[in-house]
C-alpha cells in the first residue's frame, strides 16, 4: 500500500491539513492518509492556555476525518511517552508495514530546513517527501532544494501542488482566545466540539 502521513501536533485540525492530505490522495494516487498526531514533539511547548490536551486533539481528529474511508487515525506516536522524531517513527513504521510505501507531506518552509532535522538523512532514505507549494516561494526555489537534497542525498520528493490556505492552528488558537469565530476554517462538528469544551479560551464563559 502507498501510505501518506500527515503529522503534527493537530493542535486543532483545521480545513487546511484535510485539503492537504486530500489532494495528496488525488494526485500520487495513495491508499490511505494517515494523521499521526505527535503526543510529545521534540520541537515545541505545550503550553496550558494554547493547548489541547492530547485526548481533545485525538477526538477532532477523529471527528474532521470521520466518513472519508480513506482518512485514518495513527496513534503510533500519540501513545509514546518519549519524544517522537519523524526518522524513529517511519523506522518503526517500516518494520511494522514492511509492505507498504511511505510518503511524508511537509511543508516548502520544512523542505528548506529538513537539513536541521534529527537524523535527516534517515528521513530522506525511508520515504518519498511530497513537498507542498505556498505560493510565497518562489517554484524555481523549490525545484532548485529538491534537485540539491536528491543530488546530495539520493532523496525522493515530490512537489505537491494544493491549495494552501492562510489557516493555521495558532490563528485558530488565538481567534478563539479573543472570542472571535473559527467557522469554515474547521469542520462543524471539530468547531461544535471545541466550544463544547471550551478550548483555547481565556475566559471559559464564551460561547458563540
Amino acid at each position: 500500500m502507498k501510505i501518506g502521513i500527515m503529522g503534527g501536533t493537530f493542535n486543532p485540525i483545521h480545513i487546511g491539513h484535510l485539503l492537504l492530505g486530500e489532494f495528496a490522495y488525488e494526485e500520487f494516487q495513495l491508499d490511505e492518509i494517515w494523521f499521526l498526531p505527535n503526543g510529545n514533539p521534540p520541537h515545541k511547548t505545550m503550553t496550558e492556555n494554547h493547548s489541547a490536551k492530547l485526548s481533545d486533539r485525538l477526538k477532532m481528529i477523529e471527528l474532521a476525518i470521520k466518513g472519508n474511508p480513506h482518512f485514518k487515525l495513527s496513534l503510533h506516536e500519540a501513545n509514546s511517552t518519549h519524544h517522537s522524531y519523524t526518522y524513529q517513527t517511519l523506522k518503526e513504521l517500516h518494520s511494522l508495514y514492511p509492505s507498504h510505501d511511505f510518503y511524508f507531506i511537509l511543508g516548502a518552509d520544512s523542505l528548506f530546513s529538513i537539513e536541521e532535522w534529527k537524523c535527516f538523512q534517515d528521513i530522506l532514505s525511508s520515504c518519498t517527501i511530497l513537498a507542498a507549494m505556498r505560493e510565497d516561494k518562489d517554484i524555481q526555489d523549490m525545484l532548485t532544494q529538491i534537485e540539491y537534497l536528491s543530488n546530495r542525498y539520493g532523496a525522493k520528493i515530490e512537489l505537491l501542488k494544493a491549495p494552501l490556505l492562510e489557516i493555521s492552528s495558532t490563528v485558530i488558537r488565538k481567534r478563539i482566545e479573543r472570542g472571535l469565530i473559527v467557522r469554515y476554517m474547521v469542520p462543524d462538528d471539530v468547531d461544535t466540539y471545541m466550544k463544547k469544551r471550551q478550548l483555547y479560551r481565556e475566559n471559559k464563559g464564551y460561547d458563540k
